[in-house]
Order: C-alpha cells, then sequence, then structure tokens
C-alpha cells in the first residue's frame, strides 16, 4: 500500500511540472502543496458503538503512564497477578459489570477478553499505524500492533492484533493470549445507510500453578534459594486453562429521509463462539477425588444475537426508539452424570432462546444530555433492564451526571451447570435471577472530581469453598437470600506548582450484608509525584516520577484456576503493604517510550504483598518500552 501511494505521488508530482513555469502549471503546484500538507489531528476519529467520538492521542500526560499496560486502560481499583496476562483481582467492586443476559462465565478469564464494546472503529484522512511494546517479566514480550485507513471517505477497514507470552518467575505461571480484530466502516455519500462492523478471535492461555504451598517460603525465607522464585514450591506443575473465542458483529442503520428529521431503522447481529478448557496430566488431592488419572475438560458455548429496531430523529424533540431482540444460546458438554441408579443427575446442556422488547430516548442539547432505556422480555425468563442518565454541564469548570440501573439478569451458565473430572466439581442448580440497583452522581469541579455510587443487591451470586480452608478446595456457586449494600466514594484530583504534580485518587468503600460475602478493601489509593518538562530544545517531553499505590487489608476473594472464577474467603487477609513505582517517560514527535521500576520497594517493606491468598504480587523489576504511531 505503501509503495502504491509513493508511486501515484511520483506519477503527479512529475504530471504537475510537466506543463512547464505556465500559469497553469503554477496553479497546479500551489495545489499540489495544498494537497501535502499534513492532516489536522482531529481529522483522525475514534468512534464507539454508542457513536461517542473522540481522537488519536499522542500526548503524554500521566493519563498514558496509567494506561500503558496490557489493558490498554486505566487500571485503578484491578490488582495484577505476578505474570503479566494472568488475571486481577477486583479492589473496587463497582468495577464489576452485570449483563442481563446469561453468558459462559469463567469471568476471571475475561479481564484480557475484548467484548462488544471494546471495539473502536475509525475514520482517518490517511493510513494510520499504532505499535505497542512492553517487557514482560521473563523471556517473552507484549506488543500490540494496529493498522487503519480509509480507501475512500465513506469507507475504513482497520486490523490489528495484540499478542503476549512471559513465563513468568514461579513455576508453571507461563501466560500466553493473543486478540485479533478487524473492523470496518462505511456510509454512503449521503449519510442515509450506516455500517459498522468487526471480526474477534481471541485465545488467552495460562499455566495454572494453584499459588505458592508454603507461604513461609515467601514470607519468611528469604535466601538465596528461595528468592529465586521458581524454586518455591507451588500446588500444580502441569494444570493449564484455555479460554477461545470467535466473534463476528454488524451494526447498521437506514434513514428514510435526507432531512435532518426523519425514520431510522436500526439492526445489530452478533454470532459468537467460545470455550474453556481446564488439562491437568497428574491429578492434586487439593481439588478432592476425581473420576480419572487426569483432566480435560471443555465448556463450550454459542451465542447468536439479532436486534431490530426503529427510530425517529428529531433535532428539536430528541430521539425515540423501540425494539425487538432475539437471543439463541447453547452451553455444553460432551457427556452426562447418571447415579448410582441409572438416572441423569447432571445433564450435558442448556439452551434457551429469549425475546425481549424495548425501547430509548436521547435528548442532547448544549448543557444537557438525558437518556433513557429499557427492555423486558416477552419470553419466560423474566429478564428487566431500566437505565436513565442526566448530564449537565454548568460550564467548563463544573459538569453534574446522574445515573440510575435497575437489573433483573439470569445467572452466568456455568453458575447452573458445570461438568469436571473433579467429583466435587460437577452440579446442576435452578437459581432465582439477581436483583441489582444501583445509583450513580458524579461531580466534576475545578477542584476535585467526585464520585458516588450506591448498590443494592438481592438474590446475589457468589462461589465460595464449603471446606473453609485454603489447603482444600471444593468451591461451588451459591446464592445469598439477604439484601448486600454497597456504597462507595471516590475523590480524584491532580495539583499542579510549576513542572512538578501531585495526583491523587482514592476510593472509599463500605459494604452491610449479615454475612461476609462481598468482601472489599475500605481504602483504596494511588498517589503520583512527579516533573514534566521539555528538553533538547523543547524536541523531547521528558516525565518522571513516583506512583505510590495501596489498599487496607482485607479477605480478598481467592482464585480456583479450575472453574476460572474467585471465590470468597474469610480466612486470610491481604493487603496493607505500598507498591511503589518509580519512571521515566519521554516523547519525541509521535513516538512515547517508558521505563519503569516497578514495586522496586519489595525487598525492604516487607514480603507480605499478594495479590490473592497462596498468589504473591510482583516482585521488584525494571519494564519498557514504547507507543509508536505513523501517520502516513
Amino acid at each position: 500500500m505503501r509503495k502504491f501511494y509513493l508511486l501515484f505521488f511520483l506519477l503527479f508530482f512529475a504530471l504537475a511540472f510537466s506543463q512547464g513555469d505556465t500559469n497553469e502549471g503554477l496553479e497546479k503546484n500551489k495545489s499540489l502543496e495544498k494537497r501535502t500538507e499534513k492532516p489536522s489531528i482531529f481529522l483522525y476519529k475514534i468512534y464507539s458503538l454508542k457513536k461517542d467520538t473522540t481522537f488519536v492521542d499522542t500526548s503524554m500526560t500521566i493519563k498514558s503512564e496509567y494506561k500503558y499496560n496490557m489493558l490498554r486502560k486505566d487500571n485503578f481499583g484491578l490488582l495484577a497477578f505476578s505474570n503479566e496476562a494472568h488475571t486481577y483481582n477486583t479492589l473496587d467492586f463497582g468495577l464489576i459489570n452485570f449483563n442481563k443476559h446469561p453468558n459462559i462465565g469463567f469471568t476471571a478469564k475475561h479481564f484480557n477478553y475484548l467484548q462488544i464494546e471494546d471495539i473502536q472503529y475509525f475514520s482517518v484522512p490517511t493510513p494510520l499505524t499504532e505499535l505497542y511494546f512492553k517487557t514482560v517479566m521473563e523471556q517473552g514480550q507484549s506488543v500490540d500492533a494496529f493498522l487503519t485507513l480509509n480507501t475512500k471517505p465513506n469507507l475504513n477497514f482497520s486490523i490489528a492484533y495484540k499478542g503476549i507470552r512471559s513465563i513468568g518467575k514461579y513455576v508453571n505461571n507461563i501466560s500466553s493470549s493473543g486478540n485479533f480484530r478487524f473492523t470496518s466502516s462505511y456510509f454512503t455519500i449521503n449519510k442515509k445507510y450506516i455500517l459498522n462492523a468487526h471480526f474477534t478471535g481471541q485465545d488467552i492461555s495460562n499455566q495454572e500453578n494453584g499459588g505458592i504451598i508454603n507461604t513461609d517460603d515467601f514470607e519468611i525465607n528469604q535466601d538465596d534459594r528461595f528468592t529465586e522464585r521458581e524454586r518455591i514450591d507451588v500446588y500444580f506443575e502441569d494444570a493449564t486453562s484455555f479460554l477461545k473465542g470467535n466473534r463476528f458483529f454488524i451494526d447498521h442503520s437506514y434513514k428514510l429521509s435526507n432531512k435532518e428529521n426523519g425514520l431510522v431503522f436500526n439492526h445489530q447481529f452478533s454470532q459468537e463462539y467460545k470455550f474453556f478448557e481446564i488439562t491437568q496430566r497428574t491429578l492434586n488431592d487439593r481439588f478432592g477425588t476425581s473420576f480419572s488419572n487426569s483432566i480435560n475438560n471443555k465448556t463450550r458455548f454459542n451465542n447468536l444475537y439479532n436486534r431490530f429496531g426503529v427510530a425517529f430523529k428529531s433535532k428539536l424533540l430528541g430521539n425515540i426508539e423501540f425494539f425487538v431482540d432475539d437471543t439463541k444460546y447453547n452451553y455444553f458438554y460432551n457427556g452426562v452424570i447418571f447415579d448410582g441408579q441409572g438416572n441423569i443427575t447432571i445433564p450435558n446442556s442448556i439452551s434457551d432462546r429469549i425475546n425481549s422488547f424495548g425501547g430509548s430516548y436521547v435528548y442532547n442539547s448544549a448543557n444537557l444530555v438525558a437518556k433513557f432505556d429499557f427492555s423486558n422480555t416477552i419470553s419466560n425468563q423474566n429478564i428487566s433492564d431500566i437505565h436513565g442518565s442526566i448530564s449537565y454541564t454548568l460550564n467548563q469548570d463544573f459538569k453534574f451526571n446522574f445515573e440510575y440501573h435497575k437489573l433483573n439478569k439470569m445467572a452466568n451458565l456455568n453458575y447452573i451447570l458445570y461438568q469436571n473430572d473433579y467429583v466435587d466439581y460437577n452440579w446442576f442448580n435452578n437459581f432465582k435471577n439477581e436483583k441489582h440497583n444501583q445509583f450513580k452522581l458524579q461531580a466534576i469541579t475545578k477542584w476535585v472530581d467526585l464520585e458516588a455510587k450506591f448498590q443494592v443487591l438481592n438474590d446475589y451470586l457468589y462461589f465460595d469453598n464449603e471446606t473453609n480452608t485454603i489447603e482444600l478446595l471444593k468451591v461451588k456457586p451459591f446464592q445469598y437470600d439477604e439484601t448486600i449494600n454497597y456504597l462507595s466514594i471516590k475523590a480524584s484530583k491532580e495539583i499542579k506548582f510549576g513542572k512538578f504534580s501531585l495526583d491523587n485518587v482514592i476510593l472509599y468503600q463500605s459494604v452491610d450484608q449479615l454475612n461476609d460475602i462481598v468482601n472489599v478493601p475500605q481504602i483504596v489509593t494511588r498517589n503520583t509525584f512527579y516533573f514534566s518538562d521539555k528538553v533538547f530544545k523543547k524536541a523531547m517531553q521528558i516525565q518522571t516520577g513516583f506512583i505510590f499505590n495501596y489498599f487496607t487489608a482485607y479477605n480478598a476473594n481467592d482464585y480456583n484456576p479450575l472453574i476460572g472464577e474467585f471465590y470468597v474467603q474469610n480466612e486470610k487477609k491481604i493487603g496493607n503493604f505500598p507498591m511503589i513505582d518509580f519512571f521515566v517517560n519521554a516523547r519525541v514527535r509521535q513516538t512515547r517510550i517508558f521505563l519503569k521500576a516497578e514495586h522496586f520497594n519489595s525487598s525492604f517493606t516487607g514480603y507480605n504483598f499478594y495479590s490473592a491468598p497462596n498468589y504473591p504480587y510482583r516482585d521488584f523489576i525494571v519494564r519498557f518500552g514504547l507507543v509508536w504511531n505513523f501517520f502516513q
């Protein structure tokens, strides 16, 4: 493609100057000069499925540092495991998203899995490339390569691949994943027809060691033997989990009239196939007894979704839409389980079809944006979803937002049906729908940004260990028949004084419940003190400083690799340890270079740092990389 553009430019350049020094030639030269001017950065647009528009950002801010990670977004409220691309423990309960439709589950393996709402679409005047590179814990790298171009002003394509491989510091801890995505956007010249489509192919593989067996080897015995982490004994030396999924998605609309007001017909289509597989050649009695001498279990999931809607768009009155949707899924295993009398106790599949109707309304003015949408099933599953929000901008210093969300949802399917060669990891349940009510208030001011959430949870579903010990895990799904009230308040503010800055965010959480089901740290904080300036005759921007992360001690959820989920435990607390990073970043044109000494205080503030019980957090490590944009 670059050769094609170069050949085209050379031919055009020759033709422009072949007319000699005539007025016509001079006019062509002027026209050529205008065409070779670099397009504005604001012409490189990024769209979300909700039609929100942003622009390509090549600046170097403290947010660039926060987003320089495998997820490519600010991960405040998430606690990473020791190896890159393994999983995260959730410190901020408000980050958990609840979907009205049942999914495959295995949520601990989905942090790096791109959902429909994570895919972006583009419109660019010239081809745009972005390269992301970052070193990992041991023998590997993390890369994300992206290319987008408009073959015509109204037709865009993008292709990208994010891949990672990291051996890690502990035995049986290799992470390997790949996220391929291809997108296309198209609209007719009169913009009556608009289409966005994507395909994703994703696979996430993790060796699962189950954590370390003797925590004293990590906390106390810091001799030459155990500082080499591969010498610490782990529970499993040959277990591996594997999540794979392919998805094809289309969102398109057709407007009947060229006028600003009029009827619009919308259609969404999605087809997705996933499976989760756990293998283990040598059995371990930590999960109890088994039916076989080795483990090789695969859970499969197919989902087909269609949504048809008709909307009336009015610049004066707002946009109103009514829709119907159809979801058909199949969740299955290859075999069934019998009892001693030959009766089927656990089937091999769950299949269902869900039909819903709903509507939405959006009003947008200069200072006010109001949104409301609802849906309710017309089939027999009794699912409902009501969501409303109001955003008001007083001026550039004050913005307020209020949201309410009421959800009556079905359980993820691994709560209902699960099969495994371990005897205690087979179940078939009939749970009630979960009920969630959430209120959210946000105030963005020139003094401080505040966000408050209040959630009321009924019939809450969770995983728990029947043995109440870390050494023996018989984890099963349960439903809590009492009400859980959750409150969080988050405050953030960046203070600047000259070339120095102090960026702060603090989260307070409180849970009112009869039993310890939702466990959260009361305080989570991140404080960043840094210096920023331009050097080398302002050709380079540098940024250097310290990041301090901390959360109070609490009974953190533990991780169970057999089911790919976190489960409630109240036997061991983690937290109350500082995590201090030192970073030096630089920007030269569209290239941003990152260097960080992560958790450099690990050796002198005590070896009590864990991501989950029996899963140590990361030791001190120096990592570096870059993000490089090419505007062709």
